[in-house]
């Protein structure tokens, strides 16, 4: 199932057009074997997982990454670039797709054993943060993955020489004191060992909703 949507502020605009093509090219070749490694981390405090919902897949190195750890689970993508997105439609199967902003999405709530971000919650800006932190919540029927650059002191850095297109703060604080849930594992993924797997140094936090 696949749905289209442009609305757009001037951080999606330009993930969307400005830069898409861009990251395609510079991020089309990883170590998916070492890559797995870090989601079989990541992953293994999950129980019983049979589909997730990745908020921002771009060209779906996360997707192929799961695939080797967990290859039984059913993918599901919101992708606001279009070259990306009709990347990963054309080369995955997947149960629902959205192009556009992650606001303006609309799947079906409560629907996924694991929603996710990877890089992508550095990018919004931080007057939306919690709205979209909210919309995994909304989206996940039990786990919630976050996993983005950390500083306990919101901040914004330059991004390819762009001014307010990444932010750092603690998104694992920001996310536990605003929904109810349970944090069930964290860690942090070193790019020492990981950038040519496609991670930069993060820290992720997995959630389960407190029901």
């Amino acid at each position: 199932m696949s749905n289209i949507n442009t609305s757009q502020n001037s951080q999606e605009v330009f993930w969307a057009r400005e830069y898409a093509s861009e990251y395609i090219n510079k991020n089309s070749k990883f170590d998916h074997e070492r890559g797995a490694l870090v989601w079989k981390k990541m992953l293994s405090e999950c129980q019983s997982l049979s589909n997730y919902l990745e908020l921002g897949c771009n060209i779906g190195r996360n997707i192929e990454q799961i695939k080797m750890v967990e290859p039984n689970l059913r993918p599901s993508i919101i992708e606001i670039s279009k070259p990306a997105f009709e990347f990963v439609t054309k080369n995955y199967e997947l149960e629902y797709a959205f192009n556009g902003s992650i606001l303006e999405s609309s799947l079906p709530r409560n629907n996924f054993d694991l929603t996710f971000t990877m890089g992508v919650l550095i990018h919004v800006h931080p007057s939306l943060l919690l709205e979209h932190m909210q919309r995994m919540f909304d989206y996940s029927r039990r786990y919630i993955l976050i996993g983005e650059y950390f500083s306990r002191v919101a901040s914004t850095i330059k991004y390819q020489g762009q001014d307010d297109k990444l932010f750092k703060c603690d998104f694992g604080r920001a996310f536990i004191e605003n929904h109810n849930v349970k944090l069930v594992d964290y860690g942090f993924v070193w790019g020492y060992l990981h950038d040519n797997a496609g991670f930069d140094d993060i820290n992720w936090w997995l959630f389960e909703k407190d029901v």
